[in-house]
């Protein structure tokens, strides 16, 4: 917990004058989204779902920042207690966890694809959505960031899922990444 929060701190001198956050849910309207959980099993949980422990243990933490800047929205995923030196991508979905790992919906994006589910890579792409791949080092820890060149609107993301695979890019499978291991409600 002391690594996230001296990432939490750190991702907040990143984003300084923009809005000031403690380590727990914030966020919404124009100022910075931050979640800070603790992974635990959907009977337990409340902010962050394993759907799978054995690649995403409970107690495993996370930290999502999400900042918007003048035209464009920043966000920081840190993992803390992950499978070592393992691949997993993770992206923003639609809606806030729950008990199913198909409750956060399909993945946000800035344009909708108007063919669901999108694996167009016109629109399922890390410039109209919120990609976050990653490799955990060998304790498990990573942090990750991406910039997207858009802000958030009347629609809003309400999660980050984390996959068992690195996302694809190629046409007819555009941003599909595996089962879904883990969710963090992030009110973006």
């Amino acid at each position: 917990m002391k690594r996230l929060l001296t990432l939490l701190g750190a991702a907040l001198v990143v984003t300084a004058g923009t809005a000031s956050a403690a380590p727990e849910d914030t966020g919404g309207g124009s100022g910075v989204a931050v979640t800070l959980a603790r992974f635990e099993t959907p009977d337990a949980a409340t902010k962050a779902f394993t759907y799978d422990t054995a690649l995403i243990a409970p107690g495993a933490k996370v930290l999502v920042v999400a900042t918007p800047r003048r035209d464009s929205t920043k966000v920081v995923l840190g993992v803390y207690g992950l499978v070592p030196d393992r691949t997993y991508s993770a992206h923003a979905h639609q809606k806030p966890c729950g008990p199913l790992p198909t409750d956060a919906g399909a993945h946000h994006q800035h344009v909708v694809d108007p063919n669901q589910p999108s694996v167009d890579p016109d629109f399922a792409n890390p410039t109209n959505e919120i990609w976050l791949d990653f490799t955990t080092d060998d304790r498990g820890h990573a942090v990750v960031t991406t910039t997207v060149p858009w802000q958030f609107t009347d629609r809003r993301a309400g999660s980050v899922v984390i996959h068992a695979q690195k996302t694809a890019t190629e046409p007819g499978k555009a941003g599909t990444a595996g089962p879904r291991l883990g969710c963090a409600t992030v009110k973006f």
